[in-house]
């Protein structure tokens, strides 16, 4: 009698059967956010109400005469033809002029601007276009994912340098320009930082250039949070300083400024060689954004700004509200000067558990979920993030349920480590 319980599942090649994890899949680690995602979905899935802090989705509406140039474009017969893969002239001259009345940077909307779909695509983009198997990337820690998963997918090697401050970070720099071998070819700068909220001045970009400089460095410089700030001086663009065009790059994004993260509009701006690599690279993988929402993003970055202003200012009140509110719940939470997040230390009574246990227990006793610091690196690890993206109203009731979290710690903590102990 035949035993048919080895073959492979109908359809599938019997030599695919026991076939590895592909390489590129295999350099990966597993997502952190997914786990504290499959506890959210399950808890929503019970009809739990979860305040959600964990993801940066903006929750306001994208400001209304953007949509409307939108809708009318969509209406043109030929708008649902291929668009350009480095973007259309409109929208790259409107990134252009963006740059030179925000920053007096002159940019050649030619051959120094690519319009990409949205920052994260023209980052890991950029990684694939830059990048030979085996180079050195030095990459700051807690960082983004893309910042190093963008270059790691290309092939590159991650250098991660601890980032506690911007200060710290270019001095571990110069540190590990002295002992890595093969010389790092990449520096990554990303300020208003994600996850940590820290942002800086120009004297430091002045410093990120010349360390570039003296060591053949190119700088890839990620400001999506630039218009989220918090007081009278609005972060800088390293293209301000003198020479910086000659090796740098500049990563930037409509999502936050506009309320627009779903349309999935960014920029790539600055160094000639490194956008020509970049749209090189995109001439083979794509045709660029629908056209009408290109138009609309130039409408955007053309139109009044006030709605700039007012996304602002909800989410300093976000902000404010959060940081005073829970501290009156015991819990002491820096107030970011800037970027849509706060990075906040673990309460006391949880630092031993870890961001990651931590980020669980909040979800599952307290309905609020949270990013785990370690999801951004190991120098993450006793933090965790905080979105704001949830009203004020939302915000005191996620601070009343941290209080009963926080009073309650023994007994969570002594729950969680006996189901540890059990497994």
């Amino acid at each position: 009698m035949c035993d048919f319980s080895s073959l492979p599942p109908q359809g599938m090649r019997p030599e695919l059967k026991m076939t590895p994890e592909f390489h590129r899949i295999r350099r990966l680690p597993p997502y952190v956010f997914e786990e504290v995602n499959r506890i959210k979905a399950r808890l929503r899935a019970q009809g739990v109400d979860i305040i959600d802090f964990g993801m940066g989705n903006p929750d306001m509406p994208t400001p209304k005469h953007i949509v409307d140039k939108l809708i009318e474009t969509a209406r043109d017969p030929k708008a649902g033809r291929y668009s350009a893969s480095k973007g259309i002239v409109g929208l790259r001259r409107a990134m252009a002029g963006y740059y030179k009345k925000r920053f007096g940077v002159t940019l050649n909307p030619d051959t120094e601007v690519i319009a990409t779909l949205g920052s994260k695509e023209g980052f890991a983009n950029l990684a694939q276009a830059l990048t030979a198997p085996g180079d050195v990337i030095l990459c700051p820690n807690p960082a983004y994912p893309i910042h190093a998963y963008g270059f790691i997918m290309a092939g590159g090697v991650i250098r991660h340098v601890p980032a506690p401050s911007p200060e710290e970070y270019l001095s571990g720099v110069s540190a590990a320009m002295r002992h890595s071998s093969p010389a790092p070819s990449v520096l990554i700068l990303s300020y208003p930082s994600n996850p940590t909220a820290q942002w800086v001045d120009l004297d430091f970009y002045k410093e990120a250039v010349a360390l570039a400089k003296k060591h053949d460095l190119l700088v890839l410089s990620d400001i999506a949070y630039s218009e989220i700030y918090f007081d009278d001086n609005p972060p800088p663009s390293i293209l301000q300083v003198d020479g910086a065009k000659d090796i740098a790059v500049e990563v930037n994004s409509l999502s936050k400024t506009y309320a627009m993260a779903g349309w999935r509009v960014g920029m790539v701006v600055g160094n000639e060689r490194m956008c020509a690599a970049l749209a090189r690279v995109k001439s083979y993988l794509d045709y660029g954004a629908y056209t009408p929402i290109q138009v609309a993003a130039a409408a955007a970055l053309n139109g009044p700004q006030d709605c700039v202003d007012e996304i602002r200012a909800m989410y300093k009140s976000r902000r404010d509200t959060l940081v005073t509110s829970m501290k009156r719940a015991g819990w002491d939470i820096p107030s970011p000067p800037a970027s849509m997040f706060a990075w906040a230390p673990l309460p006391e009574q949880y630092k031993d558990a870890g961001s990651m246990l931590f980020a669980k227990l909040l979800i599952e006793e307290a309905g609020i979920a949270v990013a785990p610091g370690v999801a951004f690196g190991e120098y993450g690890e006793g933090y965790v993030r905080i979105g704001l993206v949830e009203n004020e109203h939302r915000i005191r009731q996620a601070a009343r349920n941290v209080k009963k979290f926080l009073a309650n710690s023994e007994e969570i903590l002594g729950r969680a480590h006996n189901t540890l102990a059990a497994q």
